[in-house]
């Protein structure tokens, strides 16, 4: 690895774990842990994995199979994100945070991830991170557009063109950003005596 080199962690689900990520980032290091048919929770009790990795950048998608899978609640799903994202910033004061936002699907969806997209584009800020709308990108109306999917959910090859095509700026302006933090505390400098 060159020193130019940064690593950047997907986290998320099946859409994570298809993406060819050192094929689409041949300068970064990239780090791989989506999970096919995970969920909100199952992130969050994986994160030790995560911290483990100390990216420079993570990028985190979920929340799509909370809706599918559980039908949980748009409530339910923006507590842990905003959990996941709190304790990725407390764990990694000094990581760049990109949360994208959860993708069309079906139309019978819409309704509960475009309530969580908002509540989420809200937070972000409050936890240093940047926020990702890919919805207008890979949405016809109110579903993922048919010609990024065969199963409404799932993207093709073309679905990852359309969404790379948002990723890889966004990634860019994350890139160009200082450091979220300072990798020390006050309490740090009362004991240095400062």
């Amino acid at each position: 690895m060159t020193e130019q080199q940064t690593t950047v962690l997907f986290l998320g689900d099946s859409i994570t774990a298809q993406g060819s990520w050192d094929t689409w980032l041949p300068d970064e290091r990239t780090v791989a842990q989506g999970v096919d048919g995970d969920t909100t929770d199952g992130v969050l009790a994986r994160l030790d994995a995560v911290v483990a990795e100390q990216p420079e950048v993570i990028v985190l998608l979920i929340g799509t199979n909370d809706f599918g899978n559980r039908r949980a609640s748009a409530e339910h799903v923006v507590r842990n994100v905003e959990t996941i994202l709190v304790t990725l910033r407390r764990e990694l004061p000094g990581v760049r945070l990109l949360l994208v936002s959860i993708l069309p699907r079906q139309a019978e969806y819409a309704a509960k991830i475009e309530e969580a997209n908002r509540h989420l584009r809200q937070f972000v800020a409050t936890c240093h991170a940047q926020y990702l709308d890919a919805w207008p990108a890979l949405a016809d109306g109110d579903h993922l557009d048919e010609r990024f999917s065969e199963d409404g959910l799932h993207l093709t090859e073309e679905g990852y063109r359309a969404y790379l095509a948002e990723l890889l700026p966004a990634l860019e302006r994350v890139r160009g950003l200082p450091p979220m933090s300072r990798p020390f505390t006050a309490i740090d400098l009362e004991e240095a005596g400062a």
